[in-house]
């Protein structure tokens, strides 16, 4: 595609809370007070399985990014509201000869909120150029809670990545004070590196900042780990952070719900509620 007809989606989020009435107790309820959208981005009809937490669903409907192409996404969530963000299906990087995919995040959690970021997972094709900037700003006692699951290839047909470039940047701040930065990149020509990916198709990084997580649940996520694949469990001052590397996405994605759920029982006091566009 010719860079002057790529795509340049936006999404602009904000995330409100309302007193409900109508429940038998007083209650706060997040709404999505804004939403914006410009093509190829989409934003499905907020959904409550659980009355406090806004359950939202992006959709990209040109079905996948290639060379040239731009999301920004603006997100912000007032004190105390509660989202949870995913997105329809897996995510799609085609192949490029040379201009990069770019996804640029920006979120804003004012204090005492909570936002689960939980995307579908991301196929990166071979020969594809992608990056992606996530950048959130935290308030006081406020909770990130987030996991990226990358295919590198397309492993069911037998594709390897071996040519190409993927990007990936997170930075969580509060204030001045750097919470939590990981930076990533890898070539095809790093693919097979044991410092990379070791040639293995699928990383999956959860993180979470904003709680200092317990002993107990430390033990019980490393506890939990996938049988298949390479995997770690991370505590930090301000983060909680689980890495997988292996060939299993389904034994990924289950050893982060599991671990999201303990998580969870923490932050929110409550288990993990699955979104209803989720196919287990």
């Amino acid at each position: 595609m010719d860079i002057a007809n790529s795509w340049h989606g936006q999404l602009d989020l904000k995330f409100h809370t309302i007193e409900d009435s109508s429940a038998e107790q007083l209650r706060h309820r997040t709404t999505l007070a804004r939403s914006y959208a410009r093509a190829p981005l989409k934003v499905q009809r907020p959904f409550y399985p659980e009355p406090d937490v806004c359950h939202t669903v992006l959709l990209h409907s040109a079905g996948g990014m290639v060379g040239g192409d731009r999301l920004s996404y603006q997100i912000d969530l007032a004190p105390a509201s509660r989202a949870l963000i995913t997105t329809a299906a897996a995510a799609k990087i085609y192949r490029s000869l040379g201009p990069v995919a770019h996804q640029q995040i920006q979120i804003r959690i004012a204090a005492n909120a909570c936002l689960e970021w939980l995307p579908q997972e991301t196929i990166i094709f071979n020969k594809a150029q992608y990056q992606q900037d996530f950048r959130v700003e935290l308030g006081l006692n406020a909770v990130f809670c987030a996991w990226d699951i990358v295919r590198l290839g397309r492993s069911a047909s037998q594709e390897t990545f071996n040519q190409g470039c993927w990007q990936n940047s997170w930075e969580v701040w509060q204030g001045q004070q750097p919470l939590w930065i990981d930076r990533q990149r890898l070539t095809g020509e790093q693919w097979h590196s044991l410092q990379a990916a070791a040639a293995q198709p699928i990383l999956g990084l959860l993180v979470m900042v904003g709680v200092v997580v317990n002993a107990e649940t430390i033990s019980a996520a490393r506890s939990l780990g996938p049988a298949a694949g390479e995997w770690g469990v991370t505590a930090l001052q301000h983060s909680f952070v689980c890495r997988y590397r292996g060939a299993d996405r389904a034994a990924a994605r289950q050893w982060f719900i599991a671990v999201w759920d303990l998580l969870r029982r923490q932050y929110l006091g409550r288990s993990a509620c699955l979104p209803r566009v989720w196919q287990l």
